[in-house]
């Protein structure tokens, strides 16, 4: 009798069950420690005001935030596959660099490794997001073929481009911890400006 009561109920509209709600699509940020909140909390990181900014404009993403403090671009190309089987980002956000650059390791390498990490997100229909990074002017000729290195990337796999992740932070000391290496609570709305610009374009394509 149950059995028939309920097959009746549902003929006839009695129950509904509502349509499972769409599954948010991922971006992935994938950087060093500037990106993993180093010495702050981690709801005050850019990748966390990145995801309270995609819901305030309403877009339907999620953020996975898989930076690890100390990370080279080799570390990086090493552990991005797992990564991507794993999250199965819609967009990746690659912010690696700085500690290849601070450690003084060849610009040729960090471009390849740049190069299969882009490759590699390419290959599973992910939309790729390159964040430049800077090296004080000490560095002499080596600083520049740093940060050209970047947009050389972007350019040869048609990625977005972000300039510099600390554009209007690096010269302004007070937005430094103690260190002089990693920004501040207050200096994370401008990183999550940086990464907005070069972002937003990416959040509008189908």
């Amino acid at each position: 009798m149950l059995r028939l009561s309920l097959l009746v109920c549902l003929l006839s509209g009695g129950l509904s069950f509502a349509a499972p709600a769409a599954l948010a699509r991922t971006i992935l940020v994938f950087g060093d420690s500037l990106s993993a909140g180093y010495g702050i909390r981690q709801d005050a990181a850019w990748p966390s005001l990145l995801e309270k900014r995609l819901r305030e404009n309403k877009f339907d993403y999620s953020v996975a935030n898989a930076s690890i403090s100390g990370e080279t671009t080799s570390g990086g190309r090493a552990r991005l596959g797992d990564i991507l089987d794993k999250q199965a980002p819609d967009i990746v956000i690659i912010a690696l660099g700085s500690n290849d650059g601070l450690r003084g390791l060849p610009v040729a390498a960090m471009r390849d490794n740049l190069l299969a990490m882009t490759d590699s997100a390419q290959k599973k229909k992910a939309r790729v997001l390159i964040v430049g990074q800077r090296l004080p002017p000490n560095y002499g000729p080596y600083a520049v073929q740093f940060h050209a290195a970047f947009g050389e990337v972007a350019k040869a796999k048609k990625t977005a481009y972000v300039n510099f992740l600390l554009d209007g932070v690096a010269l302004t000391q007070e937005l430094f911890q103690a260190d002089n290496l990693h920004p501040t609570a207050a200096a994370q709305p401008r990183l999550l400006d940086n990464v907005w610009r070069g972002l937003e374009p990416l959040l509008k394509q189908r």
